[in-house]
């Protein structure tokens, strides 16, 4: 152990009000009111709508932007996410991004990941910030957010902001709509508590429960359940392994409005250079793991009863296979390296010489697509050979 649980750090007090006191506060108050007065569809929809903005600017602004730097954004959509993300009461880009990456640097350390999901579920999803376990804030991992006058503005401005966004909205609206005590605890108070346990539902639940298809490395899951609450951000088992994809939910079903969002913005001029990880490097990370895993299973299944050795030499042609693909894979990227450099160069080449170079860039293409497809095909068959361990085991049992 190293420690940290035999000498507590003392209590942060703006923290124990805001993350202990609104919560207490929502839970005696917003019923109170409704039995008293009762509230009406314009306080819930307006309530809906500042809790998405909190939130969808905390996911496609505070983390994909900001904290990974997934893609590059307009100033008018950074200000959008600096304002509507101050509403969000979770701190300044500044601070939220550096505790973010540290996180993702040193994720399940129980001494350096500032909320690790090794120290229990309560410490990961707010027990975290009750005490001052980060003592002095250290910003040299954001230098790049130092130099960013969006950041700096919100940041020296954060108190003045999220005061403006937390009670001088509702308090307008309130005043707008006739209401003010039903609008400030709707649109505030309840909204505000919501949106900080969806998102720290991301640092705790999403580290317990759910699926490891990319990576077993870290306790990062991936939970169709969780992304369908905190806008996309569920599946975190993906994230931790390509973290600067735009996206979290890489297939068209799955739900990331956050991922939609951003899109959406680069359509209109809002948002540009969105980093997609190449399908080929996906499927590798998923075969990568279901090897290590039956593997495992196929050591289990020996251990348990013999003949079992047609299976392991099954298994081990299929990783030589896939090792093929990955090294041929290398030599495809390093080919179109050079053949965009020599494009980039020769711009000013007649036109036989660069209708031959579209004709070699689709070639390549081709035979990319053709590797990836090879991949996929692997998959199932790799799935095939764990059911016939699955029946071998069956048999036997």
């Amino acid at each position: 152990m190293n420690g940290h649980d035999n000498k507590k750090p003392p209590l942060n007090v703006v923290n124990v009000i805001i993350f202990i006191g609104l919560p207490v506060a929502a839970l005696a108050l917003v019923p109170l009111w409704g039995i008293y007065d009762g509230y009406d569809s314009f306080q819930w929809l307006w309530a809906l709508a500042f809790l998405y903005l909190n939130g969808m600017s905390i996911t496609g602004g505070y983390h994909r932007l900001w904290s990974h730097n997934a893609y590059e954004a307009h100033p008018l959509l950074k200000w959008f996410f600096a304002l509507w993300g101050a509403g969000a009461l979770q701190n300044s880009i500044l601070v939220w991004a550096s505790d973010h990456r540290r996180h993702h640097r040193h994720v399940d350390d129980e001494v350096l990941d500032p909320y690790s999901a090794r120290r229990g579920l309560w410490f990961s999803h707010m027990g975290w910030m009750l005490r001052n376990y980060s003592g002095e804030p250290d910003f040299s991992n954001a230098k790049d957010l130092q130099r960013d006058p969006v950041v700096l503005f919100q940041h020296q401005h954060y108190v003045a902001l999220t005061l403006l966004m937390n009670l001088g909205l509702p308090l307008l609206l309130g005043i707008w709509h006739g209401d003010i005590i039903g609008t400030v605890l709707l649109v505030g108070l309840l909204r505000l508590v919501v949106n900080h346990h969806v998102t720290f539902f991301i640092n705790s639940l999403a580290h317990f429960w759910g699926s490891r298809p990319y990576t077993e490395a870290n306790s990062a899951r991936d939970n169709g359940f969780l992304a369908l609450l905190t806008y996309g951000e569920g599946y975190h088992n993906y994230h931790h392994i390509f973290q600067k994809d735009y996206r979290n939910g890489i297939r068209w079903w799955q739900w990331d409005p956050t991922k939609w969002m951003i899109a959406l913005c680069q359509r209109v001029g809002l948002a540009r250079n969105l980093n997609r990880v190449p399908d080929f490097k996906i499927q590798r990370a998923i075969l990568d793991t279901a090897f290590m895993r039956a593997r495992y299973k196929l050591e289990q299944a020996h251990a348990q009863c013999k003949g079992t050795e047609t299976l392991r030499e099954m298994l081990e042609r299929e990783y030589q296979l896939f090792t093929e693909s990955i090294n041929q894979w290398t030599i495809l990227q390093a080919e179109r390296y050079e053949r965009t450099k020599v494009q980039l160069s020769d711009a000013l080449e007649e036109q036989k010489q660069q209708l031959q170079q579209k004709w070699e860039h689709a070639a390549l293409h081709t035979r990319l697509k053709t590797l990836e497809y090879s991949l996929k095909m692997q998959r199932k068959r790799l799935g095939l050979l764990m059911e016939q361990v699955h029946f071998h085991q069956a048999q036997m049992a």
